[in-house]
């Protein structure tokens, strides 16, 4: 039944648009922040910010890094964790690097590999 359920939230963000997404998780939040019985003016004083920008942040209007310090300060960072795990390389992938660390993703070079053997071709 759980799964039912997490695969039903995972279709309900698939379908929202980004400003939507924001504001679910800033509801969400502030479900967190209510069970706990606390304050808007209590938990933007423990994470260093004003009661307007927490109240920005519940309506899905805040920086990322304060959505990181207030899941922090109400226990739910290890939900963010399991939103986005961690991604690892295959190990064929990482012999391929060889120490080097991937600076960025780079794009199929078919493009030039077919000029190079039409070049070849012309006996050039």
């Amino acid at each position: 039944m759980y799964r039912k359920l997490s695969i039903l939230r995972i279709m309900l963000f698939e379908s929202m648009n980004d400003a939507a997404v924001a504001a679910e998780i800033g509801q969400r939040i502030r479900q967190l922040r209510l069970e706990k019985n606390l304050t808007q003016q209590q938990v933007a004083d423990e994470v260093g910010l004003s009661r307007l920008s927490y109240r920005r942040l519940e309506t899905g209007e805040a920086k990322f890094v304060n959505v990181i310090a207030v899941l922090r300060f109400l226990g739910g960072l290890e939900a963010l964790n399991q939103a986005i795990p961690e991604t690892v390389f295959s190990p064929i992938e990482q012999l391929k690097l060889q120490g080097r660390k991937r600076q960025r993703a780079s794009s199929k070079r078919q493009d030039e590999n077919a000029q190079s053997k039409s070049l070849d071709d012309q006996g050039w």
